[in-house]
Order: structure tokens, then C-alpha cells, then sequence
């Protein structure tokens, strides 16, 4: 552990002992205080006290006020603040005066230093000119990082000075409702931008968001309605890391127009894309040179979204690393008619493959990894899930992977189930790669299996004839 961190967690714990003095309500604060460890807490730096304080409930933090005159005026400047009606504050509707006093409260006491941070989760408190007013008060602080969490009877509406910020750093945004854009957006300092289940109003949304945000570096767009979208357009030089969740079904789409809508993206220093969704809406990098990483998980799949998996994976044959769900595998098996779909990873060192459903495709592995011709790393997170007849007889070991026989490096087994194609497919790794190094393999921690089949699939493993005579097997 490094002396930062051993000194930061020492601090965190003398001030739970002083926040539980506190806190305290049927003991005097004058009598049986630790006055050793008040006196070192004390004589630290504002800023490291503040510090201190930013990992502590905004309500936790104005009960240190009665410690003593120094703690009374650290709590009043505080760069961190944290109101949510939800978890700490209100349990019901009745309750809602008392937090709305209490943010108030706050808000008036508190100096006129700048804001750090804050954090507004409303779920209970449905007043609408209020919570304009907390946020607009953030605003006018030069707050660096706001996070919106808004849920409630009726829609909110974000005042229009927030889109004119000159502070904001990172914006995040949830909200079941619409956001209604003003005719002026100007965010010269703003690199990360998280929008979570907003309604997005007209085409030009994002085009026009984004447009505000010179510096823009992070964008997540998560579970948003963009069911009566047609074209979208994320344009931006600046946006280095993309990520998309969207759960719309196809059943979500106009009968009229079952096609979904465009998602179109244009990002010449993009390093980073995520996408996870059902591709109801069509994913299309105009400029995916960059990209240095992927991820992409699909729940399900038929026809149309293994058209567009494929589609998707052939965009992105230009990347490093690539994270994976089983449906891909099943994607490349749907398009096995249709080779010339099939992208070439030239410059793919590292595969991720994650299972969340379903039953694993070995076919399509193994069908991937001919077309990763450089892999070095390959990370299996959550092992084969149901035994399939695979053998070392098996046509698909007739030939074997360029990146098998002569790149692969590194083996990352994880939940290992001991089942008969797990035990085959690491065998003939161990048979084939003539450079691996390493293999690590995880047991499985939900189904592990019986002392005895450990001991067999390990001497299995340990005795099959290697190719790389210094590769180190670990099971942990």
C-alpha cells in the first residue's frame, strides 16, 4: 500500500470516530472528546479536511459543525455537496418540506467559495422551481461536476442558465422526460457528458448538444428513448471515448417503420466505443480508424441483428481490443453463408469473450479466431456453460488459427466448470500455440466441481504433449 493511500485510510478512520461523537445525541460534545486525535485532525490543511469530508453525506457533514468553530466553518465550504430525497432523507411524500428545508438551509449558510462537486437525486420532492433554483445556485458557484438524478410525478425542466456554463467539467443527466435544448448551448470547459433515460425530443438533438461542447472527451448515451428518431448524428474531434446502452426492442418500433433509426458517428479521435443493445437502431462509424477498444454485448439474437453484428464487427476490424458476448459467436455462425461479412482483425492483441446468457458457441470461436490473425491475449470470462461434444477428432481442429499457432501469449480461463469442452478446447491450446506462456484457469465459483474432478481435469491438463515447452498453467 502506498503512504498516500495508508495516511488517506488512517484519516478516514479517526474522522468516523469523531462524525460518531458527533452524531451522537445523548452525550455532551465538550466532554470525553478525544482531544489528541481532534488536535491532529485540526491542524491539517483545508484542503485535506475537505478532502476528508467529500467521502461523507452532506447531513453527516453539517452535524461536524458542533465540534468545534474550525468544523463549523469547513462544513459551510465544503467544494462537495450531496442531496438525494431518496437513500438518506425522505421516506415519504410527507417528508418532503423537512428536505426541502434542509437543502435550503444549506445553500444559505454555505460561503460563497466554489463548488467541486454536486449531486441532486430527486425521486420524492417533485417541486419544480426548486430544484431549478438548487441547480441554478450550483451554476452560479462554477461547479466543476454536476449530477442530475431526476425522477418524478411530473417533468422537470433544467433552467437554461446550466447550457451556458463556463465551469462545468463533467455533466451527468437522468431523467425520464424530455430535455428541452435552448436556442444558445455553450460548454467551453466540458469533457464528460453522461445522458441516462432521457427522451430525446427531435433528430437534432445530439447534433446540437454537442455542438456546444468544444472540448468534449467522454460521452455516454444510456438506456434514452430513441423511438421516434429517424437519423441521429454524435459528431465531434474532440471525443475520445463513446458509449451506448440501448435497450429498445424491435417490438418498441413503428409498425410503419420497423428499421429503427440511424446512429450515425463521427469521431476522428475516437479510441473508445461500448455498445450494448438489441441493434434495433443501426450503428455506423463513419471514421472508426482510431478506435483502439470495443465492447459489444447483444441480449439476443435472429436474422437482422446477426446481419448487423457482423456489420458492426466488420467497422471495427481496426482495434487492438475487443470485448465480446456469446451472441457475437452466434452472430458469425448466422453469417456463415455470407464469409465475405466476416471482418479482419489485423491489429487485434487482445479478445475478451463474455457470456451473460445463453449457451456458448464454441463453433463461433473458433470461427473468430481465424480472422484474428495477431491475437496474443485471449480472456474466456465465463467459461463454456453447457458440455458439447468436441473432441481432438473434431473437424474443427483440422486446421488450425494463424494467431493460435504462432501469436497467442496468454490464456485467461475463468469459471471453469471442468466439463468435457472446456477440458478439450484448453488441450488443444496447450497442443497448438507454440509461443503461450501462460495459462491461467479460474475455478468456477457457483457450480464448482467435486474434488475428484479437479484432480482429473488438472492431470488432464498437466500431461497433455505442449507445443510451448515454457508455458506456466495456473488454476486459482
Amino acid at each position: 500500500m502506498s503512504p498516500h493511500k495508508f495516511i488517506h485510510r488512517k484519516l478516514k478512520a479517526m474522522f468516523r470516530k469523531v462524525k460518531r461523537l458527533a452524531v451522537s445525541e445523548d452525550r455532551d460534545p465538550n466532554q470525553h472528546r478525544p482531544d489528541d486525535m481532534l488536535d491532529l485532525i485540526s491542524n491539517l490543511p483545508d484542503s485535506i479536511l475537505h478532502h476528508i469530508l467529500s467521502f461523507i453525506p452532506t447531513k453527516e457533514v453539517v452535524k461536524t459543525s458542533i465540534l468545534c468553530t474550525r468544523w463549523k466553518n469547513l462544513s459551510t465550504s465544503v467544494p462537495n455537496i450531496d442531496f438525494d430525497d431518496g437513500s438518506m432523507y425522505v421516506a415519504r411524500k410527507a417528508e418532503v418540506p423537512s428536505f426541502i428545508k434542509f437543502v435550503e438551509n444549506v445553500l444559505k449558510l454555505r460561503d460563497a467559495s466554489n463548488m467541486e462537486k454536486f449531486r441532486l437525486s430527486c425521486s420524492i420532492c417533485n417541486n419544480a422551481s426548486k430544484i431549478q433554483s438548487w441547480i441554478s445556485y450550483a451554476i452560479m458557484h462554477n461547479v466543476h461536476e454536476l449530477d442530475l438524478s431526476l425522477f418524478g410525478e411530473d417533468p422537470f425542466v433544467i433552467p437554461d442558465s446550466m447550457f451556458a456554463s463556463t465551469s462545468l467539467v463533467s455533466l451527468k443527466i437522468r431523467m425520464d422526460c424530455v430535455i428541452e435544448l435552448p436556442s444558445h448551448i455553450s460548454f467551453p470547459s466540458l469533457k464528460t457528458l453522461h445522458l441516462s433515460s432521457v427522451r430525446f425530443p427531435h433528430d437534432d438533438f445530439t447534433e446540437k448538444l454537442i455542438s456546444g461542447c468544444p472540448v468534449l472527451e467522454e460521452l455516454s448515451i444510456l438506456d434514452c428513448d430513441l423511438v421516434n428518431m429517424s437519423n441521429i448524428v454524435i459528431s465531434s474531434s474532440t471525443l475520445k471515448s463513446l458509449t451506448i446502452h440501448d435497450q429498445s426492442s424491435f417490438d418498441d418500433l413503428d409498425e410503419n417503420d420497423p428499421s429503427g433509426c440511424n446512429i450515425n458517428i463521427d469521431a476522428s479521435n475516437l479510441t473508445y466505443f461500448e455498445y450494448t443493445g438489441y441493434l434495433t437502431n443501426e450503428i455506423l462509424l463513419n471514421d472508426p480508424f482510431s478506435i483502439v477498444n470495443a465492447c459489444i454485448e447483444i441480449p439476443t439474437l435472429d436474422d437482422q441483428v446477426a446481419f448487423r453484428a457482423v456489420n458492426l464487427l466488420k467497422q471495427l476490424q481496426y482495434v487492438a481490443s475487443l470485448s465480446v458476448s456469446n451472441h457475437i459467436m452466434e452472430a458469425i455462425i448466422f453469417a456463415d453463408n455470407e464469409v465475405y461479412l466476416y471482418p479482419v482483425f489485423q491489429n487485434l492483441s487482445d479478445l475478451v469473450l463474455t457470456m451473460k446468457s445463453g449457451d456458448y458457441p464454441f463453433g463461433g470461436l473458433m470461427d473468430l479466431l481465424y480472422f484474428c490473425p495477431t491475437l496474443q491475449s485471449i480472456c474466456v470470462s465465463e467459461g463454456f456453460k453447457h458440455p458439447m461434444g468436441v473432441s481432438h477428432s473434431d473437424p474443427i481442429w483440422l486446421s488450425t488459427p494463424i494467431c493460435m499457432s504462432n501469436r497467442l501469449k496468454k490464456l485467461s480461463f475463468k469459471n471453469f466448470h471442468a466439463n468435457d469442452s472446456e477440458i478439450y478446447f484448453l488441450k488443444c491450446v496447450l497442443k497448438y500455440a507454440c509461443v503461450l506462456e501462460r495459462m491461467d484457469i479460474g475455478w468456477s465459483k457457483t457450480q464448482l466441481p467435486g474434488l475428484k474432478k479437479q484432480m482429473q481435469a488438472m492431470t488432464e491438463l498437466e500431461t497433455i504433449k505442449r507445443s510451448s515447452t515454457t508455458c506456466v498453467v495456473m488454476f486459482t
